[in-house]
């Protein structure tokens, strides 16, 4: 399985996290081995700051305030395929590096750790999991530790 990773950093208040498209392709790779997948996948993934995420959020969520990652997927039921490689897209992962490191920081874990964190979540929206009742949560929060446990990512 190939993972085309896409990676921007759109902000110049922090440094993301060393070796940081490995971290993505790592955590995707591990979602989806997690998931049965093994095709080949492409996803796109920027790193911004909590003034750009706000912006995002308030555009495409309609909520006017930061926050830590925004997901969106590239299709609504089944994976398109990029016609150039075959890998299927995943979608587009918006990360503020900011809020990733204050959170790791009030967690009392790494930043690396916390955007890996974030990565894995995010890669879990891409994949069709939600969050919004108990039952879902608990699914997706599963798999999401099984990932990183998986990498050694711990707490």
């Amino acid at each position: 399985m190939k993972i085309f990773i896409d990676l921007a950093d759109e902000q110049d208040k922090l440094s993301p996290p060393e070796n940081a498209e490995k971290l993505i392709r790592d955590c995707a790779a591990a979602a989806l081995k997690e998931e049965g997948i093994s095709d080949d996948a492409e996803l796109s993934v920027t790193f911004t700051d909590n003034e750009n995420i706000r912006k995002f959020n308030s555009e495409f969520r309609g909520i006017d305030r930061e926050t830590d990652v925004l997901s969106f997927p590239m299709g609504d039921e089944e994976f398109e395929s990029d016609p150039d490689n075959g890998a299927i897209l995943l979608g587009d992962i918006v990360i503020s590096l900011e809020r990733a490191a204050a959170q790791a920081e009030e967690y009392g874990h790494s930043f690396r750790r916390e955007v890996a964190f974030l990565i894995t979540h995010s890669l879990f929206h891409l994949l069709g999991y939600d969050h919004t009742t108990p039952e879902e949560e608990a699914e997706m929060f599963g798999k999401q530790e099984k990932v990183l446990q998986s990498l050694g990512i711990t707490r």
